[in-house]
């Protein structure tokens, strides 16, 4: 634990953008950006030094070692996907902003029904399912709660004819299929949670503590995985239980429940 004199507050408080009557006591929330908007691994690695130092931010189970949760948000590592499908599967992507990617959270038993019925979805909305990837996750540093319900990952990469002509309607059947396939697949109770679905930004996340999510998730700790930006968020469950989807970042953005100022 870390004690600060009267001093050392005050000076905090003036050198800094800190405001003691500002204080919360809930989840940990972390943003860094590349001014000249210039991708580098370094993102990636300052974000897991921000992420894993609001640790005091999250919690954690009764084995203490299944966290409430910690993620992270980025923009697409475009290279790193591409080289991954090329030597894996011969698969060549669009070009970046012409497909869009995401991960989705599969029950073990149904995770082949969940990937052929999303398939149909997005033939229905137009759309056109081009590679399914296997991410390489590492689980042996993660809780014994957090196992029993860790799901089946897949990473999905969709596109269509008109993507490059016609991008907002690309988005537009993007965003519909994404909605669709959560009601539809919840109707046939098929699990399938869609973690992000997007042309620009890709969310990495789980049950886990601050400290378990970079060696968990092999891409993150890729000197390919390069971003302009990373928002990070640690997880603290006060009125719901933890669990692999509840944790954040959300699709697009981070939250914490109580009101918070922001001072630009």
């Amino acid at each position: 634990m870390v004690i600060l004199t009267k001093k050392e507050f005050e000076d905090a408080e003036k050198k800094s953008l800190w405001i003691k009557n500002f204080e919360k006591d809930s989840c940990g929330v972390g943003f860094i950006a590349s001014i000249d908007g210039i991708s580098t691994h370094r993102i990636l690695k300052e974000a897991r030094i921000m992420l894993e130092r609001m640790a005091h931010r999250g919690a954690c189970s009764c084995d203490n070692d299944s966290g409430d949760g910690a993620g992270v948000l980025t923009a697409i590592p475009d290279k790193l996907y591409r080289n991954e499908l090329l030597q894996c599967g011969d698969i060549e992507l669009p070009q970046l902003g012409c497909y869009a990617t995401g991960i989705l959270f599969l029950n073990r038993e149904t995770y082949k029904q969940a990937k052929e019925a999303f398939m149909d979805l997005a033939n229905g909305c137009d759309l056109k399912v081009i590679a399914w990837r296997r991410l390489l996750t590492h689980n042996s540093r993660i809780g014994f709660e957090a196992r029993k319900t860790e799901p089946v990952m897949r990473q999905v990469f969709v596109s269509a004819e008109y993507a490059t002509e016609d991008k907002i309607r690309f988005e537009k059947n993007i965003y519909i299929l994404r909605k669709q396939a959560s009601i539809q697949l919840a109707k046939q109770e098929i699990e399938c949670y869609i973690v992000s679905l997007d042309t620009s930004i890709i969310v990495y996340k789980g049950q886990f503590t601050t400290h378990q999510l970079y060696p968990y998730y092999a891409d993150l700790t890729n000197p390919e995985f390069i971003s302009h930006i990373a928002i990070v968020h640690s997880r603290y469950s006060t009125n719901t239980f933890p669990a692999w989807s509840r944790a954040q970042p959300n699709r697009l953005i981070s939250f914490i429940v109580k009101p918070i100022k922001l001072v630009f």
